[in-house]
Parts: structure tokens; C-alpha cells; sequence
């Protein structure tokens, strides 16, 4: 039997959290990894994401690595074909290539309690790890409801993140299911070329004007000669959304003004009153995302376009029905549906130390220490794991504080030499978990009276860090390793047994030489 391929460690995923372990890994000296990926090319979420009208939340020069810098942003918030060039721009620099397995989806993982390390299972191959970095991303793996009825659809159906680019939609009589952020993007891009299209509005969001502008050519110009400028603005944006953070997590009352400016907002857009209070939600701004859109209100106004403010609860046929009883006819529905966030399918694969997978682990709601290591699962971490998500800023800021962490885990490892790993203890776990939940309670994503995909099965918010990204900085620095247990392969502990009970003997008799 040939032997199976053994590397220091493997990175599961090549979105923005898979190429940053890669290049911090790099930048500690540490060579000897792979970044295993299920498709055939990087990008993870602005790869798969390619709908009309796909773009970042987030502005550009905040929506990006701290140590790569791009002065040649087109527009202050980025479509997704920039987003992924970048991506790519990032695997060539930094050389990150010559890593990367394509076409290697991860089917199981295993600990090897005996050799200490991973035993991985890939649709291209098997290989064993010391350390493994899990960066597939809370936003994946689409969701789709099940519908009764949905199996007898004559049209076409396809989730938001894998868009069909083949399917026609122009003149068609189209559905979208679902009010999210992707959904808010794709409605007024399709809404001027298809026949009729018919949304299904479960809870309505808040929507803000999205400042939107082309980066002229002098900004940018100043931005490669001077790189500081560009710093300075990166720091302002971060800025401003670190202020706003009181608000969301301690004072949620004070969003009050926000609601104003976000209702004027639609007014200007929606005259139809009885439209209006379809589109105007009953809970506080900041529960949900908030959204940006200066497009979405106007599309949603247009004579082609019918809001029903009920979730679709049945298919017909070519005939949908929503849960208020009302019925619509379509050639295509678009199901803007959202991901597994908190059930993410990759825990169904990780098999820890006592034989449990990630996901029965995680069966009372997900918990890492810090938003990386799971108790049971030693050398393994997660990017953007439990507890990391933002409502209000950019995930590479917690992304590239979480690869702090990364490269001191990897520094205590060469620290304490020779075969060793280390578990995440459960009391350390559940202390940190505890004090993640109690900040919780008063933030608006607890209190503002919604139902989100922020939380869990059980209601409990598992996803959102429920402070600033300065303080998760701080929280992420250094490993403690007295929140860890340190584990030795039993041949190491074999040996270390026999060297203590020699020095042990050669102690008694250097005792009874001075006594005799």
C-alpha cells in the first residue's frame, strides 16, 4: 500500500479566509501546506456568487487584506468580478499556487489519536495533516426550502449563488424568493428585462441609500504614489463603524434616527401607501443586516413588479402560492434563500478525538474558543468560526485577526517540539462561550424583535461578535495555552515515562551515595 501523503497543514478553502492562512502561513516560514478547494478556481463566495448585480456591502478599501493593498479599486463598494480578480491577483503575488489542490473537495476528516494528526479523505485523493485551518465560510452552502410541490415546477429553479447564466430570463415571468442582500441586488437588475417578476417577502428589510461612486483616476493615481493615502482612508472607514458599534451592542435604542433616514429613504421611492407599509418592517434596524440599495425601492415601484409580503408555501404546477392564499404563474423561480450558516455541512465531515463529528459536538448550538478551536477536535481551527460575524463592518478585519491567532497556534507547536497537538479545553470553551452570550443579551441582534439568521435553531445568537474588531484583535493576539491540554503521541509519552523514571533512579541513588 503506498503511503499516504502527510503535509504540516491543510487549508480547507480558498475564499478570502483559505488565501490569508495561506500567505500568513508563508510569512511564518511555514511551507510545507495546501489550500484544498472543491472547485476549480479561488474566489469561494465571490466565486460562486456571480448573480446580476452581485456586489460587496462593504466599501472597497475596508474590503480588503491590510497587507494587500489595492490602489486600483474602480468603484467605493466593488462588484464581484473586482472582488474575485483581486482574489486572484492576492494567489499570484504571493505565490500561493504551486499549493493549491483544485477540484478537491473535502469528504471526511478524522483524528488519529495514535499519530497525532488528520487523516483526510478528498474527492482527488487522501493525505494526513498536523494541523488543520477550516476556512469554507459561513457562506457556502445555499439553502433552499422545501416546498411542497416544488418537484412538479415545469419552469427553472435555481438557488441566488449558483445563477444559471444559460437561462434566459428576458420576457420571462420570473419569481424571487427571499428579501436578503442578495435578493435586493438582483430585483432592480432584472426587474428592466423580465416580463413580470413577482417577489415573495417574508419580513421586509431595512433598506439605506447605497453612496455608490466610480473612484476617479487622480484618487487613484494619488493611492499608488502615496501609499498612505490609501491607509488613511482604510482607517477612516474603520473608524467610523467601530463608533457605530455602541449602538448595535450596547444601546440599541439609539437606531431609533437611523429608522427615520431608512423610512425617508423608501418614501422617496414607494407613493403607494399600502406598498409602503408591506415594505416597512416592525422590528428594530440593526436585528437583520442592514441593507444598501439606491435601486431596490425604484425597481420594486415599477408596473412589472408585484410584492407579495408572504413567504411561498406551495407550487402548483407553473402556479405559485403564497402563505396568505395568494397565487402567481412564473417561468423561472430564483430562490434568494440565504446559507447554512449555523448548520454548516462541513461539521458533518469533521470526525473529532472521542469519534463524534463537528456537528454532534455542536447539536446544542455551535461554540469555539475564541471563534476558533472546538474542544474534542485537537490542531484544528476555523476561520471565521462561532461567534466571529459583524452586522456593522468588514469580515477581513476578523478574518486577518483570526490569522494572528493561527500563526501563534503554530508557534507554540514548534515551541513545544516533537509530536504534540492541542485540545481546546471545555471549561475554556464554555467560560468563553458564556461571556460571548451574556454581552449578547443587550445587543440589537437579541432585543430588536426579529427572527434572523443570525441565530440558531434554539434562538441563540451563534454568529455575530457582539463588540468592536479591536477588541477581537486584542482577544486574538496569543494563544493561552492554559485553555489548552496538551497531548504527546503515545510513543512520546512512552519515552518521556522511561527518561523520568531514570532520572527518578539516578536521584535516589545520587540520595543514598550523600547519605551513605
Amino acid at each position: 500500500m503506498a503511503e499516504r501523503e502527510h503535509v504540516r497543514v491543510a487549508v480547507v478553502g480558498s475564499g478570502f479566509g483559505g488565501l490569508g492562512a495561506a500567505v500568513r502561513l508563508r510569512r511564518e516560514g511555514v511551507t510545507d501546506f495546501v489550500v484544498l478547494e472543491r472547485a476549480d478556481s479561488v474566489g469561494g463566495t465571490w466565486r460562486d456568487n456571480s448573480y446580476p448585480g452581485c456586489a460587496c456591502d462593504v466599501p472597497s478599501h475596508l474590503y480588503s487584506f491590510s497587507f494587500a493593498p489595492n490602489p486600483d479599486w474602480p468603484r467605493t463598494f466593488s462588484g464581484q468580478q473586482h472582488i474575485r480578480a483581486y482574489l486572484e491577483h492576492v494567489t499570484d503575488v504571493f505565490r500561493l499556487r504551486p499549493h493549491i489542490r483544485f477540484n478537491s473537495e473535502v469528504q471526511r476528516m478524522t483524528w488519529n489519536a495514535e499519530r497525532l494528526c488528520w487523516d483526510i479523505e478528498t474527492s482527488s485523493g487522501n493525505l494526513s495533516a498536523d494541523l488543520v485551518v477550516s476556512a469554507t465560510g459561513p457562506l457556502s452552502d445555499p439553502k433552499t426550502p422545501d416546498i411542497p410541490g416544488l418537484d412538479s415546477f415545469p419552469g427553472k429553479v435555481f438557488h441566488s449563488a449558483r445563477w444559471d447564466h444559460d437561462f434566459d430570463l428576458r420576457g420571462k415571468r420570473v419569481a424571487m424568493v427571499g428579501t436578503g442582500a442578495s435578493a435586493i441586488q438582483i430585483v432592480p437588475s432584472i426587474q428592466p428585462e423580465v416580463e413580470r417578476l413577482t417577489l415573495f417577502q417574508r419580513t421586509p428589510p431595512w433598506v439605506m441609500p447605497r453612496v455608490d461612486r466610480a473612484i476617479t483616476g487622480v484618487e487613484r493615481s494619488l493611492h499608488r504614489a502615496l501609499p498612505v493615502t490609501a491607509q488613511l482612508r482604510r482607517g477612516l472607514l474603520w473608524g467610523i463603524r467601530e463608533l457605530q458599534v455602541q449602538a448595535f451592542t450596547k444601546r440599541p435604542n439609539e437606531l431609533g434616527l437611523i429608522e427615520q433616514l431608512a423610512k425617508r429613504n423608501m418614501a422617496r421611492s414607494i407613493k403607494d401607501p399600502a406598498l409602503r407599509a408591506k415594505l416597512t418592517p416592525d422590528y428594530r434596524i440593526g436585528c437583520k443586516r442592514i441593507l444598501l440599495s439606491s435601486e431596490y425601492y425604484p425597481a420594486l415601484a415599477q408596473p412589472n413588479v408585484d410584492l407579495v409580503a408572504s413567504g411561498l408555501s406551495e407550487v402548483r404546477g407553473s402556479t405559485l402560492v403564497a402563505a396568505d392564499g395568494s397565487e402567481a404563474e412564473a417561468d423561472a423561480i430564483v430562490f434568494g434563500t440565504g446559507f447554512h450558516v449555523t448548520d454548516m455541512p462541513i461539521a458533518d465531515r469533521v470526525v473529532g478525538a472521542e469519534g463524534k463529528t463537528l456537528a454532534e459536538a455542536w447539536k446544542g448550538g455551535m461554540e469555539a474558543l475564541r471563534g476558533a478551536s472546538a474542544a474534542g477536535f485537537p490542531n484544528w481551527m476555523t476561520i471565521i468560526g462561532p461567534n466571529t460575524g459583524l452586522g456593522n463592518s468588514s469580515m477581513i478585519l476578523m478574518i486577518e485577526s483570526q490569522l494572528n491567532y493561527l500563526a501563534d497556534f503554530v508557534k507554540q507547536l514548534d515551541v513545544l517540539g516533537g509530536r504534540a497537538a492541542l485540545d481546546a479545553r471545555p471549561s475554556a470553551v464554555h467560560a468563553w462561550n458564556r461571556r460571548v452570550q451574556e454581552r449578547m443579551k443587550r445587543t440589537v441582534w437579541n432585543t430588536g424583535g426579529c427572527t434572523s439568521w443570525y441565530l440558531d435553531a434554539s434562538g441563540r445568537n451563534t454568529t455575530v461578535w457582539p463588540g468592536t474588531t479591536s477588541e477581537f484583535r486584542r482577544a486574538t493576539r496569543r494563544v493561552d495555552l492554559a485553555e489548552y491540554e496538551l497531548l504527546r503521541a503515545p510513543a512520546e509519552k512512552d519515552a518521556e515515562s522511561k527518561n523520568a523514571k531514570t532520572k527518578d533512579a539516578e536521584s535516589k541513588d545520587a540520595t543514598s551515595e550523600v547519605t551513605a
